[in-house]
């Protein structure tokens, strides 16, 4: 079952590169639940939009793709009238996808210490190690994003191993620390205001944040690798989230 899964989101994504709305086959119609504002409600509003970005002669790259129960995400290269990363998350009932969300940024980067929002290993560890990596996960990101405990970084962060794959900060606990503490001072605000979602399959925990970023309420996509008991690496994607006006159907982005 994981593995089918997996591998009909893998073929879905990658059927944005030709527009095929046979790609769309594994969304059941009567159910889906669409989360992207841009993006029209059910299968229909899926193969439309195949069609649409098909035209710009895209591709796609699934980096990575983690199962947690009836979820499955996918960290993804997207390249079409320009260069994005992105974050996909499903959920499942039995063999089809009822529900989507996403984030995706401009490609940014590489950063400071020559990592780009992507690099970096792919494959799960640790698999017994679920449900306690997504603890600390939600920890701190309730500790250090939310409530801004920076003094508790080192509970969280492995200092020695800490890689960082935000476009702006450089690996290490102080390059992190630096930056938590100086953003208002670079006229960027980011603020993280609750969890909504985490996700996680081993070692890659993936949380699901609502906030603002310079006083545009945004979305927070985090994927953090866990080992030993901290947090090793980090790869993130921010997007805006549009006026309700201009919203495209009714589920809200989160």
């Amino acid at each position: 079952m994981t593995l089918k899964r997996k591998d009909q989101i893998c073929a879905l994504l990658k059927g944005i590169e030709t527009g095929d709305a046979a790609a769309a086959a594994v969304v059941n119609p009567d159910k889906y639940i669409q989360h992207n504002p841009q993006t029209h409600e059910g299968s229909e509003g899926l193969a439309a939009l195949f069609k649409r970005l098909s035209k710009s002669s895209p591709r796609v790259n699934i980096v990575r793709v983690f199962e947690d129960r009836d979820y499955v995400f996918a960290h993804t290269e997207y390249d079409f009238a320009s260069s994005n990363i992105g974050f996909e998350v499903f959920r499942f009932e039995n063999d089809l996808a009822i529900e989507h969300w996403d984030n995706i940024q401009q490609r940014q980067g590489p950063n400071p210490s020559g990592h780009t929002m992507v690099d970096g290993p792919t494959d799960a560890t640790d698999l017994a190690r679920t449900e306690s990596n997504q603890e600390i996960v939600r920890s701190f990101v309730d500790d250090i994003l939310i409530n801004r405990r920076l003094e508790k970084l080192e509970h969280y962060i492995d200092n020695e191993r800490y890689t960082q794959h935000n476009p702006r900060i450089a690996d290490g606990l102080s390059a992190l620390r630096s930056a938590l503490k100086t953003t208002s001072d670079m006229c960027i605000t980011i603020e993280y205001d609750r969890i909504h979602r985490l996700l996680g399959e081993g070692s890659f925990v993936l949380s699901v944040s609502e906030g603002s970023l310079s006083g545009v309420h945004s979305a927070f996509y985090d994927l953090f690798r866990v080992a030993d008991g901290k947090l090793v690496e980090h790869w993130d994607t921010i997007e805006a989230i549009p006026p309700r006006i201009e919203w495209k159907n009714d589920n809200g982005k989160f």
